[in-house]
């Protein structure tokens, strides 16, 4: 049944036969009637009451002068006119009188504010030339010889990029994830990013990220056989002090050390996952067919590199085992497969990934809650939802089903997991969930999963399913998107200690970003190595606005230390921010209209 008749105003546009009949019946004996009652003459009381004054025999013609005239048509024109003009003034009087209502759109909801905040910290991060427009004021150029001192690089020019977190080291692993997750955002709600006057701003900052993997290899060969993961270096173990991006505590603007730059040739994970961001973002930018095309190559170089060197990135690295370990590749494979495949439509990526091979070795049926955590180290969850997104829309069947019905399976379970009704995992007192067992920085785990359970509840209804089964139990869209609702609230301030964990959003938030560049003022003297250790133990909030950079977070008791110096709470990664809160509120009605 249509939830609208026919008729918009409540009533059937068809009229009864029966009663059209009735009603010509009625005018006929109506007229009838008339003729009737008007048939005989009336006496001059009768018409003095009824009619008025007795009717005058009228003159048929009126002279003007020049012309004589019809009395009917001269009576028919001058009455027009008259009421045309009447009529016209009555209209121009409502215009003056009535009181102007602007529907304004009233002031943007706290998700679409923290939003716009989230994507600014990537303005901050940036490394390389800055564009001209990227409205951080107390951010510069910096670092422009990156590649250009070490002679051993396969490529001189490694300008550009972002920083990784309060320190100028680019690792391409973690950077790599956050673009194709910003992406992945852009792909799915690019109409809530456009409604926010955001979406030329963040694909611009997917660009800017993009622009410069494809400097890390060479993205116009077919095949490859090195790659550069990491330039800059953190390690100050056994007592080191070397210039370096951890020991120094410099603005990057005023970096003079040199930046060594790693290299790999077995780096199976960091290639499918950089090959994941630039088939993401070749979907994002499909307008441009050029770049889109030039995106998808460099994909394709990168992930065949992948395949057939195997091995991971951190392995042969010191300082990324240290920052950035990587646990293994078979997630990434699964992961940057999926991701090419929905760029290219090749099959051959859908079949490798799901082969069952690839699966078993990611942990697909291991049954492991943490395989349920989307990380910069593990895909599995997000590849699993990738996968599951297939099968609802477009359902390929046979070879498919089984691998992807396995896929959909793992990411229903993933968000069963997620509700305050199963124990899986454990909640702080204020009811943030505990992805990483309570560790220290837990808002980039929290923030991966409550994008995933949006985006899952939003493929469920987009498929006419109301939820999804927990063991015998059936669940709604509406429980994921409270848990969802529930984590991004808890980082916005909804929390014990009533504090924002994004940086100039709300009242409260941290003024001690672990953050070399925030902590060190703008004011025309370069600080040396050494000479910025004074900002960085100062107990003085930061003279510079981190805006939009969520730090690691609380610890598992729900508190949190404002200081400089304990990264484990006041430290923001690319990675952690790369799933801004996308719950924008529908628009108000219009106000009432009042005359």
């Amino acid at each position: 049944m249509s939830m609208y008749g026919r008729d918009p105003w409540g009533g059937p546009l068809e009229i009864n036969a029966a009663d059209s009949a009735t009603d010509d019946d009625r005018s006929r004996n109506l007229q009838d009637f008339d003729r009737a009652a008007l048939s005989r003459p009336l006496d001059e009381t009768q018409q003095s009451w009824l009619l008025g004054p007795t009717e005058q025999k009228k003159k048929k013609y009126v002279d003007l002068g020049c012309i004589i005239v019809s009395r009917k048509i001269f009576v028919w024109t001058v009455g027009t006119l008259l009421f045309s003009a009447v009529l016209a003034g009555f209209i121009t009087l409502i215009v003056k009188t009535v009181p102007r209502h602007r529907h304004s759109h009233g002031p943007p909801d706290n998700y679409t504010l923290a939003l716009h905040k989230a994507l600014m910290f990537f303005n901050a991060q940036r490394s390389g030339k800055l564009p001209k427009h990227n409205n951080v004021s107390w951010r510069g150029n910096s670092c422009l010889n990156d590649g250009k001192s070490d002679s051993s690089s396969i490529t001189k020019d490694l300008v550009g990029g972002y920083y990784d977190a309060g320190d100028a080291i680019k690792f391409h692993f973690p950077a790599s994830f956050a673009m194709t997750m910003l992406s992945w955002s852009v792909i799915e709600y690019s109409a809530k990013y456009e409604a926010a006057g955001e979406l030329n701003h963040v694909k611009e900052l997917i660009k800017w990220g993009n622009d410069y993997f494809l400097k890390t290899f060479n993205h116009s060969a077919d095949s490859i056989s090195t790659m550069v993961a990491q330039v800059g270096v953190g390690d100050t173990s056994g007592g080191s002090t070397n210039p370096n991006d951890h020991y120094c505590w410099m603005r990057p603007e005023d970096i003079d050390y040199e930046r060594p730059v790693t290299e790999c040739s077995s780096c199976s994970d960091l290639a499918a996952e950089m090959a994941a961001s630039l088939a993401a973002a070749s979907i994002v930018f499909k307008d441009n067919k050029a770049y889109s095309q030039k995106l998808v190559h460099g994909a394709k170089t990168l992930y065949q590199f992948s395949r057939q060197q195997r091995g991971r990135y951190s392995a042969g690295s010191a300082d990324a085992a240290t920052f950035y370990n990587s646990t293994s590749y078979w997630d990434e494979f699964i992961w940057g497969g999926a991701w090419l495949y929905y760029a290219t439509g090749n099959s051959s990526y859908l079949q490798l990934a799901t082969t069952t091979g690839l699966a078993r070795h990611a942990g697909i049926f291991w049954g492991s809650i943490d395989n349920s955590v989307l990380s910069w180290d593990n895909k599995l969850a997000g590849a699993a939802l990738l996968l599951s997104r297939l099968r609802l829309f477009l359902s390929p069947g046979y070879p498919y089903e089984e691998m992807l019905r396995t896929f959909h399976n793992h990411t229903s379970i993933t968000m069963c997991s997620y509700l305050p009704t199963f124990t899986s995992w454990n909640r702080t007192r204020g009811g943030l969930i505990q992805l990483n067992h309570g560790s220290p920085q837990p808002l980039q785990y929290v923030a991966n999963a409550a994008f995933l359970a949006t985006l899952f509840s939003d493929y469920l209804e987009a498929a006419d399913t109301p939820g999804w089964y927990c063991g015998p139990n059936f669940f709604t869209t509406e429980d994921l998107r409270k848990f969802a609702k529930s984590q991004i609230d808890y980082i916005l301030g909804k929390n014990p200690r009533k504090m924002s964990y994004i940086v100039g959003f709300g009242n409260h938030y941290p003024k001690h970003v672990h953050h070399r560049g925030a902590s060190i003022p703008k004011n025309k003297i370069r600080y040396n190595c050494k000479g910025g250790w004074k900002y960085r133990d100062s107990s003085k909030p930061n003279p510079n606005t981190l805006v939009g950079a969520m730090v690691a977070g609380p610890d598992k008791h729900d508190g949190f230390r404002d200081v400089r110096t304990n990264y484990n709470y006041t430290e923001p990664t690319i990675a952690g921010n790369a799933v801004p809160p996308m719950f924008p509120t529908p628009p108000p009605p219009p106000a009432p209209w009042k005359p």
